[in-house]
C-alpha cells in the first residue's frame, strides 16, 4: 500500500542536483489537497488513509512541502477536498473542513467538491456558503459502470458547468475514458462546456490526465482555440504532455500543482502501449527488477524533472517558468 513519506537522502540530493537551480522561489501550488482521514471511506485512498494525523490541514501541508522544496516559499494554493469518494455528511463537511483551512489565509483558495446528483440549486447555495475559488468533480461520483469509463456529463452536468460560469469559477476536470484527452466524447464536451460558459475558467488536471503522454499530444491541439482552458500538470512523470500543452496552449496556460499528498508517495506512473501503470516502493520488488540498487524517489520530484524537461525542450525563458510556478495561477485565480 502507498504511504506518504517524508524526503530521505535520496530525495534531497536529486532535488540539489537537478532541480535546486530550477524552480523558482516562489511558488504557487494549483493542484493540493487537504483532508480528514474519518472522511476517507474505507479503502477508496489507501495513500490518504495512511495520514499520521487525523485531518491533513494546510500546517501538514506546508511541513511536507517544505522538506520537499527546500527554500521555496509556497506563496498560495487551490485546495481541494481529499476525500473524493466521501459520501453524504462527509462530501460537506470534507467542503467545510478546506474552506476553514483556506479562510484568512493569504494566497490560499478552496475548491467545492461537487456530486453529479447534487442540483444546480444546492451547488449554487454551497457556493455562496463557502466562496471557493473552483468546483472539483471526480468521477468515482458518476452512476456510471465502469466510472473509469464515464462520459464527462456523468460526473460533471451541464447545470454544474453553468454555475461555475455565473459564479466566475474554475471547474478542475479529471478526465477518464481510455485515451483520456484523445478520446473524442471528452474533447467534444470539453468544447461544449468552454465555448457555452466563457466566464467559467476549465483546468484540466494533470495535463489532461497525460500519465500516458501520447493521449494528451495528439488530443491537445483540436483544443488550441479555447481560450479559456488551463492545465495543471500535477503528478505527470512522463515526458511529452507538457511540451504539447505549451507548444498548443502557450506557457501562460499551464499550471504548477503537486497533487499533495500523491506528491510524497515514491514511484512513479509510465506510459505502457495505450495505457499507463502507477508503480510504487510498496508494490514492485525494485532490486529484482534492476541489474544494479535502485532506490525509488518521491513522485514529486519525479513531476518536477519532467517538467524541467519540457521547459528545456521548448526553449521557455526564466520568466516563463515563473508565470508556471506562480504567477498563471495568480492570474487566473485573482490572486
Amino acid at each position: 500500500m502507498p504511504s506518504i513519506a517524508s524526503p530521505a537522502e535520496a530525495d534531497l540530493t536529486i532535488f540539489r542536483r537537478e532541480l535546486a537551480g530550477f524552480v523558482p522561489d516562489r511558488i504557487f501550488d494549483a493542484h493540493a489537497h487537504l483532508w480528514a482521514v474519518d472522511h476517507v471511506p474505507p479503502g477508496s485512498s489507501p495513500a490518504f488513509e495512511s495520514a499520521g494525523q487525523a485531518v491533513m490541514g494546510l500546517a501538514a501541508y506546508r511541513s511536507l512541502m517544505a522538506a520537499l522544496l527546500p527554500g521555496r516559499q509556497i506563496a498560495g494554493g487551490l485546495f481541494i477536498p481529499g476525500a473524493v469518494a466521501a459520501q453524504g455528511a462527509d462530501l460537506a463537511a470534507e467542503n467545510e473542513l478546506v474552506a476553514q483551512q483556506t479562510a484568512g489565509e493569504s494566497g490560499c483558495r478552496n475548491a467545492l467538491l461537487v456530486s453529479p446528483e447534487m442540483a444546480a440549486e444546492a451547488v449554487g447555495a454551497e457556493v455562496h456558503r463557502l466562496r471557493p475559488a473552483a468546483l472539483k468533480c471526480y468521477h468515482l461520483r458518476s452512476a456510471a459502470r465502469p466510472t473509469w469509463d464515464a462520459e464527462i456529463p456523468a460526473y460533471l452536468p451541464e447545470a454544474h458547468v453553468r454555475v461555475a460560469h455565473e459564479a466566475g469559477l474554475c471547474i478542475i476536470l479529471h478526465l477518464v475514458r481510455p485515451r483520456a484527452l484523445a478520446d473524442a466524447s471528452n474533447q467534444s464536451w470539453i468544447r461544449r462546456y468552454c465555448e457555452r460558459y466563457p466566464n467559467m475558467q476549465l483546468i484540466l488536471a494533470h495535463a489532461g490526465r497525460g500519465f500516458n503522454p501520447h493521449h494528451t499530444i495528439e488530443g491537445i491541439w483540436a483544443l488550441r482555440d479555447l481560450p479559456n482552458l488551463w492545465c495543471d500538470m500535477s503528478a505527470v512523470t512522463e515526458v511529452g504532455a507538457c511540451e504539447a500543452i505549451i507548444e498548443a496552449l502557450g506557457p501562460g496556460r499551464l499550471l504548477y500543482g503537486s497533487d499533495f499528498p500523491v506528491s510524497h508517495l515514491r514511484g512513479r506512473c509510465v506510459a505502457i502501449g495505450d495505457g499507463f501503470v502507477w508503480l510504487y516502493e510498496e508494490t514492485l520488488d525494485w532490486q529484482a527488477a534492476s541489474f544494479q540498487p535502485v532506490q525509488p524517489i518521491l513522485i514529486g520530484l519525479e513531476s518536477l524533472r519532467t517538467l524541467k524537461q519540457a521547459v528545456w525542450h521548448c526553449r521557455l525563458s526564466d520568466g516563463q517558468v515563473e508565470d508556471i510556478f506562480h504567477n498563471n495561477a495568480a492570474r487566473l485565480l485573482g490572486r
